[in-house]
């Protein structure tokens, strides 16, 4: 009995103002395991009334937060026995400062993606551009993003890029997306010609939705060209490239087929001849 109380009062120093008997270690894992049981029935009491997509934002953010709690706990804890949570931090002082400035990009990230689960700007799903490149978010992450491009190419967004770059949501108003497509052709050209074959295209590519109706720009008197915006609408912009691909061969046959020319940028050059007598 006396060997085990004197191995409970153990001292355990780790400097001159800090100290901790292997009793009240043995206390702070079990507030610690107490902690842990306490924020499993929280979390199985406030995830049950939840949907599936509240569920992940929840867990995720609860991943964070937990962490946090368990540092409050455990020096809540250490001041109540006594130990001087002081002494702790000024002794770790240098080291946190080292700690913190290695990690600000790190807690950058999680904050953003704190304030993305919270205010629903993105969701899985969404098909999102960012600093020009494209991608279909697939998983929302504390710290990261993960999307696919149209290459099955995966992109990892550290989230804090949402804070410090412009991101386009392509889907944030919906699945349905205005595409446009453009085209010049040559001066004298029948024109009403060009809006008929233009818009017959765009209707007859299934990918196209027919409501609402695809339209027909003059956008330009250019210098080769007039110039005209075939605009279309998709319902799956990600894979827009490829029904836009479809169209232009498709403009170019049929321009072919009713002889408009489709110009190229043309400059004639007039040379002087100089004649230069010899002395």
């Amino acid at each position: 009995m006396e060997e085990l109380k004197s191995f409970l009062n153990y001292n355990i120093e780790f400097g001159k103002n800090i100290h901790i008997t292997v009793k009240q270690l043995l206390l702070v894992l079990l507030v610690f395991v107490a902690a842990t049981i306490v924020l499993r029935i929280i979390k199985k009491i406030v995830v049950r009334k939840l949907d599936e997509d509240d569920k992940l934002k929840f867990n995720s953010v609860f991943s964070f937060s937990k962490y946090f709690i368990y540092i409050v706990v455990v020096l809540i804890t250490f001041d109540n026995m006594g130990i001087n949570v002081t002494a702790i931090f000024a002794a770790s002082a240098a080291l946190l400062v080292g700690v913190g400035l290695a990690l600000q990009t790190f807690f950058q990230d999680i904050i953003s993606g704190a304030f993305i689960l919270i205010d629903k700007s993105v969701h899985v799903g969404d098909i999102i551009e960012l600093e020009g490149k494209v991608g279909r978010v697939t998983e929302i992450r504390l710290r990261t993003t993960r999307a696919v491009t149209i290459d099955n190419k995966v992109l990892v967004i550290p989230n804090h890029k949402y804070l410090t770059s412009t991101l386009y949501n392509w889907t944030e108003n919906g699945v349905l997306t205005r595409e446009s497509v453009t085209v010049g052709v040559a001066y004298g050209s029948d024109l009403q010609l060009v809006k008929k074959l233009l818009l017959d295209v765009a209707m007859n590519h299934p990918k196209v939705i027919k409501k609402p109706e695809p339209l027909v720009l003059f956008t330009e008197f250019a210098d080769s060209a007039l110039n005209f915006k075939l605009i279309f609408t998709l319902n799956n912009s990600f894979e827009a490239s490829i029904p836009k691909s479809d169209i232009r061969f498709e403009i170019d046959k049929v321009f072919k087929e009713n002889n408009i020319k489709i110009p190229f940028p043309q400059r004639e050059v007039y040379v002087n001849k100089v004649n230069i007598e010899e002395k």
